[in-house]
């Protein structure tokens, strides 16, 4: 009785830890990068929870995934609180909320360690890195799928405690629904092996009585190993094969969402390069987490010495704790699930134009906070006031974390406080002018939009938004010609850009050249025949043009 109130005690913590650090979201805006396309824009979205959403949900492949369930908790959300802003990102915070305690639970229940999973689940819960996944209502998928993933594995330690039929269905329901709500739970069986070898110890081979043994193994020790690692790797086979079929579907989406960066674009060489350096650099951010921000721009080729540098030292380490895997186990499995957990969004395949993100150390990070804190945990066992010391040492830490992650959040308040500080710490960084941009021009403050369209567009020329949005703020302000010449930027570099083509119509309606404006927006329609502006502008021109013919006499 005494334990389980003292779980209690601890979850009631972790709760308002939480809460404490992330309550200012609920006064928070969306923010115009990606909120736009989840909520504010959708209107499959905004009607709420109707079978024709559903249906949408399970269908399409917009913002270039295929993750229903994140589509329905944003149509629920909808549903709830309209558009209130507030509400969603509560939403967003109630999520990471329940995966901190699943966390605690799921980690003391393996481990038995009730103190060292309250303080890894503490990391999780206050960690300004894990900022952009709660506080940008866009990363739901995210928080989500994550709940997914910790359910999933508190499932499968029910069915390892108590084999059975239905529990083992029970893990790979709750495996699908991950999947559904974010693809990067690929991973997921890897990381069921790894809880396999530690902490659940189902690699020992004191398990010789398992009839899945062959007789001819139960004396040799070597075959028998083999044989019980790949029981255990059969076991999982439903896991990889639904893994295997969300990444072809995932990868068929931002293939044809336009979102994969080509070879041409991004050779080999520079991705791996980008690629090892990113993993030391997430480790930076956990140790000293400073300068955060949206988006990190891809530099392209960095300087070969890094990225030697950063591979040397990932294959250093991975020696080193895959050497200390027997008197440490935590070591190599908190080690291999931080490595292989960031796989599928390292850039090994290019999605975006980001060269890291803040988002996708939500999961891997688990891996390090529980080797930090095993680590530090056995570094103290011989000290003789180890408890104070500890005490002390984890208060002074979380309580510093605590400060940095209400900073963070606060620059998410809205889209001009997020990319003022973007910008104040990436400096040249396109994505942050074209979004400070977007959001001084729904304010009115076109000017100062045009100078940071300008800006984008002397970073990244060839970037048919920035070219459209300059087009937009020129035309607000009459400067008609020059809208003109910028629209025509946009749809050369992307031909298909509808709504590029039905702006550029409005703009050449306004001057009086009406056949230029009808090519533009019969365009428009040819690329979206549903196109709801570009129909009624064309009405409006042909009528005008049809006004103008003189009529012949009776």
């Amino acid at each position: 009785m005494q334990c389980h109130r003292l779980k209690l005690m601890v979850s009631l913590l972790l709760i308002v830890a939480a809460v404490g650090a992330y309550w200012e979201v609920q006064n928070h805006d969306f923010v115009g990068y990606d909120d736009n396309l989840y909520v504010t824009e959708n209107h499959h979205v905004q009607a709420g929870l109707t079978w024709e959403g559903i249906l949408w949900a399970f269908t399409t492949t917009h913002a270039s995934n295929w993750h229903p369930l994140t589509w329905l908790s944003h149509m629920l959300d909808c549903e709830i609180w309209g558009l209130y802003a507030g509400g969603h990102h509560l939403s967003n915070l109630l999520f990471h909320i329940l995966n901190t305690l699943l966390l605690f639970v799921v980690l003391e229940r393996m481990t038995g360690a009730l103190w060292r999973s309250a303080c890894v689940a503490a990391l999780l819960a206050l960690h300004p890195l894990n900022v952009e996944s709660v506080a940008w209502v866009a990363e739901r998928k995210n928080v989500l799928s994550t709940f997914f993933w910790i359910i999933t594995m508190w499932a499968y330690v029910r069915y390892i405690e108590r084999p059975g039929f239905s529990r083992y269905l029970s893990v790979l329901l709750f495996f699908a629904l991950g999947l559904m709500s974010k693809p990067m739970l690929v991973t997921l069986p890897f990381v069921l092996l790894l809880i396999d070898y530690w902490p659940l110890g189902r690699f020992q081979m004191e398990q010789s009585s398992n009839t899945d043994i062959p007789q001819s193994h139960k004396f040799k020790p070597a075959g028998y190993q083999r044989a019980l690692v790949l029981r255990l790797i059969r076991e999982k086979t439903p896991f990889f094969a639904l893994a295997a079929v969300s990444s072809v579907v995932t990868f068929l989406a931002q293939q044809r969402g336009g979102s994969m960066a080509s070879l041409d674009s991004l050779p080999i060489d520079i991705r791996i390069a980008n690629a090892l350096i990113s993993y030391v650099n997430y480790i930076g951010k956990m140790i000293w987490p400073q300068r955060l921000v949206v988006f990190y721009s891809h530099q392209g080729m960095l300087p070969m010495w890094q990225a030697a540098g950063a591979g040397l030292l990932l294959v250093c380490v991975s020696v080193l704790v895959i050497r200390a895997a027997r008197r440490c186990p935590y070591l190599t499995g908190g080690w291999l699930w931080y490595v292989g957990t960031l796989v599928p969004v390292i850039g090994l395949v290019q999605v975006g134009a980001q060269s890291m993100a803040d988002r996708y150390a939500y999961v891997p990070l688990i891996g390090l906070f529980i080797i930090v804190v095993w680590g530090v945990a056995e570094l103290a066992a011989r000290w003789s006031c180890r408890r104070f010391v500890l005490a002390t040492f984890t208060g002074v830490v979380l309580s510093t974390l605590v400060v940095c992650t209400l900073m963070q959040v606060s620059h998410w308040r809205n889209c001009i406080t997020l990319f003022k500080h973007t910008l104040d710490v990436t400096g040249d960084n396109y994505v942050a002018h074209t979004s400070m941009g977007i959001a001084l021009a729904e304010r009115g403050r076109l000017k100062k939009a045009i100078v940071h369209y300008s800006e984008a567009l002397k970073l990244a020329p060839d970037l048919a938004l920035s070219h459209y949005n300059l087009a937009l703020a020129l035309a607000e302000l009459g400067r008609l010609e020059e809208a003109i010449t910028y629209f025509c930027h946009a749809v050369r570099i992307e031909p298909d850009y509808a709504e590029a083509h039905n702006n550029l119509g409005t703009v050449l309606h306004r001057m009086g050249r009406l056949e230029e404006a009808i090519a533009h927006y019969s365009e428009a329609l040819r690329i979206e025949p549903d196109h709801i502006n570009a129909r009624r502008n064309l009405s409006l021109a042909m009528g005008y043009i049809a006004n103008r013919q003189p009529r012949r006499g009776a």
